[in-house]
Parts: C-alpha cells; structure tokens; sequence
C-alpha cells in the first residue's frame, strides 16, 4: 500500500493537489482578510464624514490624514507578495489595463501561479520528467504564456483604437462647432463610440469630474496605453491650450493626418507581405530538406547530427539562418 502511494505516478498528483490545496486555502484567507480591511474601511469613511457634518457635538475629532500610496491590492498580504514577486508592478498594471483585462494583479499573479503546478504536473506525467526540471518548465510557461497572451490582446486593442479613432475625432470636431465645449465633446465621445474609444475616453471624463485638469487626464491616459496616435491628439490639445486658435480646425487636420497615416501603414503592410512570403519560404526550405531526406535515407542524414563536425556545421547553419531572418525583419519593419 506504501509503495503505490509513493509510486512515481502518483506522487505529481499529490504534490499538484497539495499545492492547489494551498493555493486555495491562501486566496481564501485573503479574500477574508481583504474584506475585513474593506470594511475597516469603510467605517473610517463614514466615521470621517460623521466627524465633517459636525455630528460628534463638542466632541474632540481625530485628525485623519489621507495619503494616496500605490496600492496594488486590497489585501496588505497580497499586495506585500506582488512588490516581492513582480519586478515591475506598475508596468504590468498598465498592460493588464491597455489590454482590456479588468483583473487586479493579485488575480493575475495566482492564475500565473495555478498555470505553473497544473504545466508541471503535464509535464512530470506525459514527458515523464524528473520534478525539478518540470518545475522550471512550469514556472516557464506559467509566467511566459500569460504574457504572450497580454500581450497579443493590447495589440489587438490597439489596432481597434487606432480605427477607431479618426471617427472620435470627428465627433468632437461636430460638437465644438455645434458649440459645445471640449469636455461635453469627450462626454459625448464616451457615450457614443464603443469600446476601446469610448472607454478611455470615458476615464478622461472621470478623471475631469474628480477635478484633474483636461490635458493632465489626457497625458494620464496617454501614458498607460503608449498609442502614437493618442499622443498627438494630447500634444494637439496641450499646445491649442497655451496657445489658442481654431480647435476645431485643429482636430479636423490632426483626424486627417490620422486617416492618411492608417492608409500608409496598409500600403507598407502589403508592399512588405511579398518579402516576408519569400523569406518565410526561403528559411523553410532547409528544414523541409532535411525532413525528406531523413525519411528517405536516416542513416546518411544521421551522421550530420552524430559527428561533431556535423553538429558544429548545423549550429552553424541555424545561426546565420536566424541572423538572416532578423535582418530581413529589420528591413520589412518601417515606423511612421
């Protein structure tokens, strides 16, 4: 019985359950923690606004003093573990935010985390792996996949933002000569236009109600989602600011500018698809080349991977294939 208990199939099992287990009772704990704190909270709120209103009669009022921290969780625990465990919390925040993923960090890091034991515990039964190194390949692919995926989603916002838009633009442009000011015209951006548009700009509505100056919710905005096109509509705006003139005139150019700046990257994209054709086939022909090769005489091909002189010819090889291919890269990439 001892012996099938500890037998090499079982143990991942147990180790993965054991962990998941831990992983459970952990994000209980601080779920419970979190909403102890959160209403804490809240009765240091309202015990403030009691104490605003004059309701404590001729009683003494603590000074409260009202500090704004870079918190990155609800949970003191929690957000002690993310400074530890994240190099660059804020950086990450903000991708998580550009990408449209309304999760905090501490989600994120535990789903990092889960993705980890449960690609370890793959690898330890289907690869048969030792533990160790299967943890590093869990700890591998459960920090790197998330942030391919992040990754492949703020780019996918972005494109829809970019197409977006030139038609926010314009809709500012028709109010302000209907002779609404600019912060109705991003009102009315944000209930008009979809996301991802109309949920930015609705940030910036919010951030002008909370009292921030316009441009200062604007440069706010335009730090986090890093869009080329954003920054010279806050640039086009900072500088009317200071300097006044036509705003309308203004954004009707900048949306122009926008438009013919869309349709030359459609031109470079198409003109540099034929290269990248060529060049994805010209590096795929050598490996296709040993495949068949392989598979119609092994032995002639299995010396180049068993002799040392193969082997150097073939990393060789792979390295000037790759340094090609980052120049023709390089060369098919334009900035505009």
């Amino acid at each position: 019985m001892m012996e099938t208990l500890l037998s090499p199939n079982i143990l991942p099992w147990i180790m993965g359950g054991g962990i998941m287990t831990g992983l459970l009772l952990i994000w209980a704990a601080l779920a419970d923690s979190s909403a102890k704190e959160r209403r804490r909270r809240i009765a240091r709120i309202r015990q403030s606004a009691a104490c605003g209103n004059g309701q404590d009669g001729g009683q003494e009022t603590e000074e409260i003093s009202l500090r704004r921290t870079a918190r990155y969780s609800d949970n003191p625990v929690l957000d002690r573990l993310i400074r530890r465990l994240l190099p660059r919390p804020e950086k990450l925040r903000n991708r998580l935010s550009a990408a449209g993923l309304r999760i905090g960090l501490g989600a994120y890091l535990l789903l990092c985390l889960i993705l980890a034991v449960l690609a370890a515990i793959a690898i330890t039964l289907f690869a048969g792996l030792p533990v160790f190194p299967s943890l590093l390949l869990g700890i591998t692919i459960g920090s790197g996949l998330p942030h391919m995926i992040v990754g492949m989603l703020q780019k996918m916002r972005r494109e829809k933002f970019i197409t977006q838009f030139p038609e926010a633009i314009d809709l500012m442009v028709r109010g302000i000569k209907s002779g609404l000011p600019i912060t109705e015209t991003v009102n009315t951006v944000a209930q008009e236009i979809p996301a991802p548009v109309g949920e930015e700009f609705a940030r910036v509505a919010d951030l002008v109600r909370m009292g921030r100056k316009l441009d200062e919710a604007l440069w706010e905005i335009s730090r986090r989602l890093n869009i080329p096109e954003f920054k010279f509509f806050t640039v086009s705006l900072a500088i009317q600011n200071e300097t006044g003139g036509n705003l309308a005139e203004t954004l009707a150019n900048l949306g122009d500018v926008l438009r013919k700046r869309r349709q030359m990257k459609g031109k470079i994209k198409a003109l540099a698809a034929e290269p990248k054709m060529s060049a994805t086939i010209i590096g795929a022909l050598p490996f296709v080349m040993v495949g068949i090769l392989y598979t119609v005489n092994p032995g002639y091909m299995a010396t180049l991977f068993t002799d040392p002189r193969g082997q150097m010819l073939v990393a060789l090889g792979l390295a000037w294939m790759a340094f090609g291919a980052f120049i023709m890269f390089k060369m098919t990439r334009f900035e505009i």
